[in-house]
């Protein structure tokens, strides 16, 4: 499946790109990629607060795995299965975002991306400041409360799906139904958990109005 691969190649490539650009050992860069990601969120983010001058392009370019991204049929027939509005949420740059949805074959499929540059339009020019000072992003509730007004959603009447139990979470705590996505077992804060996307449709048959209450 997608997801684990290009989870597993982010890791390594990601330890990479801190021995070849920021100078860290290699013994080490594991280590220090796992502590940004955890206490920034994303190991870029974490960078940036560090005070290392590193291009968000550049950056994306090196260590996602858009070679391992296939196209899916599968996934697309699904979203065009769903007659409701669908919205991409991430915390990843425009061009990234879509860069990925065409590669998987989705890119019509979503009515509108809210993505990094839409919640941190209050930065110059985008960008992470090296105090990482007003950056909003997934997980965080004020992350979830802008999307939900730049949606003009109700999150009560809204499905949530996340690859991430701290997004899940703050999902839940913001009102949204929440699936929890890549996984077997449920989290607290999930209404519903699916290793596949694809088994959405067992998992949540309301969506297509198949529920027998």
């Amino acid at each position: 499946m997608f997801v684990n691969r290009a989870v597993i190649h982010l890791i390594f490539i990601s330890a990479e790109f801190l021995v070849l650009n920021c100078g860290f050992a290699e013994d080490e860069a594991s280590d220090v990629r796992e502590r940004l990601y955890l206490t920034y969120g994303t190991t870029l983010a974490g960078l940036k607060a560090l005070g290392f001058e590193v291009d968000d392009d550049e950056y994306h370019d090196f260590v996602l795995p858009i070679e391992l991204i296939e196209e899916d049929p599968n996934l697309r027939s699904l979203l065009q299965s769903i007659k409701q509005r669908k919205l991409l949420f991430t915390d990843s740059r425009l061009r990234m975002a879509v860069k990925i949805m065409q590669k998987l074959g989705v890119e019509d499929c979503f009515q509108e991306i809210i993505c990094f540059e839409t919640m941190n339009r209050h930065l110059p020019e985008t960008s992470i400041s090296s105090e990482m000072s007003g950056v909003v992003m997934k997980p965080s509730i004020e992350a979830m409360k802008m999307a939900i007004d730049v949606a003009g959603v109700d999150p009560h009447r809204t499905l949530f799906l996340d690859d991430e139990e701290d997004n899940v979470s703050a999902g839940k705590a913001v009102g949204f139904h929440t699936v929890l996505v890549g996984k077997r077992v449920k989290s607290n804060e999930a209404d519903f958990v699916v290793e596949r996307l694809v088994e959405l449709k067992q998992a949540v048959p309301e969506i297509w109005g198949l529920s027998d209450a």
